[in-house]
This record gives C-alpha cells, structure tokens and sequence, in this order.
C-alpha cells in the first residue's frame, strides 16, 4: 500500500509540472592562479610552469521548474572532489547540496586538485588556492541563481565530425556523439539569444599536457570562446565516458594504435580542436527544435565503492583533502541521474572506459544519453572486470583504478536509478 501511495504521489508531482515554463541562469568566475601554481597531468609530483594560454574557469548553469532546481557545474582541472565540492555547496543558497553537479573538464595543465602524495607522504596541492576555487564555484552558482529568467531548450545529440578525438590504444573504440543543451532567454532584451550552451562529449583535453610548463584549460579555451563569441551565452562542457584512452586526435601521421607516430602538442594544435568541437555542437544543435516548456527531474543516490589498489589507497590516505569512507577501505560517492526534455543524463565519478559507457548509454531511457564523466568525485579508470588487469595494455588504467568492481557498481546502479525515475519527455 506504502509503494503504491508513493507511486501515486510520484506521478501527481510529474504532473503538476507538466506545462510549467522553466528557468535558466549562467555565470563563470575565473579559477587562474597568480601567480602561476605547477600543474598535474596525473599521479606524482606537479610540474612547474612558466605561462599560461587561455584562463582556467568555473562555470555553472541552473534550472528551474517549479520546486525542482538543479545546478551543473564545470571546472577546468583534472578531477574535482567532492571533498572540494562539498565545501561549495554548503556555500550554496537555494539549492538541494545533493542537486548541485560539479564536473571537471579533465585539462591535465591545471594545479593539482587531487592532493597526489609522492612516497614520502608529500604533498604538494595548494590548499590556499582550491579554498579560493571553492568560494569561486559557489559564487558562480549563486550568481547563475540570481539571473534565473524563463527559458526554451534545444537538446540534440549527433556525431561530431572531423579529426577530434581517437582512442590512443584501439584508434576506434569511442563514442563519437556529441550532445547538445542550449537554453534560450524568452523574454526581455536578450530574446530568443543563448543564456547557455552545454557540449558534452568524451575526449581528453590534453593537448599540452604537464610536461610543457604551461597552465591552460587546453582545447576546452578555445571552444568556449569560439562558442561565446559566435553565438553569446556562456558555454559550458562536461567530459564523457573517455577512460583508456580517448584522447585529442593530434595525430600527424597514423601509426598502428597510437604507436610510432609524430603529435601536435601545441597551443595552435588546442585551437584547432576546440573551435572544430565547438562548430559541430553549434551545427547540431541549430537544427533541434525549439522546447518551450519541458519537464525537468532531478534524483540522486549514494553508492559506494570498495577500494581494491594499493595506489589509490596511498593516495586517499595521504592527501591533505582527508578522503573519508564510511566503511574501512570503501568509499562512497553520489550519483545523478537528470531528465531535461528528452534528454536523460547520468553522473559518473571517474573516467568510464568506452565499452562501460556505451553499456550504460543503451540501457537509458532515451534516444539522448548524456554522461558527465568525472562528476561529482574522480575516483580514477573505471574499466569491466573481464578487462581489469587482463592483459598487458590495460596494466596503467587497472593500477589506477579502485578496483576489479568499481565498473561493475557504477553499472549495475546507474542502470537501477535509471528504471526507478520517470522516463524524460
């Protein structure tokens, strides 16, 4: 009788939205450090730097339909914890902790935000520095929550086109499509013009790299100025399922996967990349129709994870962030689950391997899924069990891992919100 109450009261809530207009709201604070911080691409000591090219940014969007608000968030870094986004959201008014999504970008030539110990226990983060990120990405929310005004939606979802990204072990094995939010002002001056764009698409930004002495959202810069400057609003991105490794096409010469062939690993190389990722979204996304009044949803769930590698159990028990599970040698995460018109999108807290996100996406309940890889925790690879420590070119993605099971979790979880939430519409 409880389940069915509940049901009953579920579907009366949907309805009561249905026909509501919706709202959004955009603002972007700068994250630079000055000066400049060494930068990590990953595992070990930070590399210093001697210049930047481009800023780094926190960047947010809010929703809005009747009592259902929800913020996404972008930060240009290699993860963000949700140590570190825990901190924001207490900073946050307005909105449920639990609906505010923080995303990195995944740059690898931005300061370390893991806390990384070398073997002596060492670490080199800038605690100074991420507390003034984290008073940046509240203020940008709270910002974006303030210029809340009525909105239509455009979502599309389509394959990128062009030399973007490839898979450095098996050139193949990605996920081309590229998806779309864009939220358009309905009334006042701006009319009918972007309040935001969101691009979600599965691709390291690592173009540059740590080793050049050089701070930089890499490619991400350039596609958010180019969508900026061609279109207004302020553009968003959040990475996708682009674990073991999709990387940035900077191919010069195609060798046999990944091996012997010559990269471009510069700043003209980010531009390339970014402004031809920015002008696929922008040409999928023109033609979507217009969505005037869409029904938005917002859930979530903790799960939690056991940790399995020595390595990252080295990392969690030594970072200055003070990592806490609930339970000894576990660790615990919150998964997302949205539904903005048709599109449904999950969270994933690390970086999904193709085939897992590939799994997850055929079995959402839409023709339009969305992952937001590195979400809300980035907790390392997560790959199958059946790849995990199975053959030599997995060894790296395994021993950064949290184990033989963190796939397998994630899977059977996010598939479990998906069949227990409304179908997007």
């Amino acid at each position: 009788m409880a389940k069915i109450l509940f049901v009953f009261f579920f579907l009366l809530t949907q309805l009561t939205l249905v026909g509501q207009e919706i709202q959004v709201g955009a603002a972007l604070r700068i994250i630079t450090p000055n000066p400049l911080l060494p930068v990590s691409g990953g595992i070990g000591v930070p590399k210093p730097t001697k210049e930047k090219k481009g800023d780094l940014f926190a960047r947010a969007m809010v929703f809005q339909q009747g009592k259902t608000r929800f913020a996404i968030v972008n930060v240009d870094n290699l993860g963000w914890t949700s140590i570190l986004g825990n901190k924001s959201r207490a900073l946050i008014k307005g909105i449920a902790p639990e609906n505010v999504l923080i995303g990195a970008t995944h740059t690898h030539s931005a300061p370390d935000a893991y806390g990384f110990p070398d073997m002596s226990g060492k670490s080199y983060a800038d605690l100074t520095y991420l507390d003034w990120c984290v008073q940046q990405i509240a203020d940008a929310v709270n910002e974006a929550t303030s210029k809340l005004q009525p909105a239509s939606l455009k979502v599309a979802m389509d394959e990128a086109k062009g030399k973007i990204a490839y898979n450095y072990y098996a050139p193949a094995l990605y996920d081309p499509r590229c998806g779309i939010i864009q939220a358009i002002a309905t009334t006042g001056t701006q009319a009918g013009k972007p309040i935001a764009t969101l691009v979600n698409y599965a691709v390291h930004p690592e173009v540059l790299g740590s080793e050049r002495g050089i701070l930089s959202p890499d490619m991400i810069g350039p596609l958010y100025q180019r969508i900026e400057s061609t279109i207004g609003g302020v553009a968003l991105f959040m990475n996708g399922a682009q674990g073991g490794m999709v990387t940035a096409d900077t191919r010069l010469e195609y060798g046999k996967e990944g091996q012997g062939q010559k990269e471009a690993n510069t700043w003209e190389e980010c531009i390339r990349i970014g402004e031809l990722l920015a002008d696929e979204a922008m040409r999928i996304v023109a033609k979507a129709p217009v969505l005037d009044k869409p029904l938005l949803y917002c859930t979530s769930r903790e799960i939690e994870f056991p940790i399995e590698s020595e390595i990252m159990r080295y990392i969690l028990s030594h970072s200055p962030l003070k990592y806490e599970g609930k339970r000894e040698n576990f660790i615990s995460t919150r998964l997302n689950l949205l539904n903005i018109g048709p599109a449904q999108i999950l969270t994933v807290p690390g970086e999904a391997l193709p085939n897992v996100g590939y799994y997850v996406k055929r079995n959402m309940a839409t023709k339009m899924p969305f992952l937001f890889g590195l979400t809300n925790d980035a907790f390392g690879y997560m790959l199958a069990k059946v790849d995990y420590n199975s053959f030599k070119r997995y060894e790296y993605v395994s021993r950064t891992s949290l184990g033989e099971m963190t796939a397998e979790i994630y899977m059977d979880q996010a598939i479990k919100l998906v069949k227990d939430s409304p179908k997007p519409q």
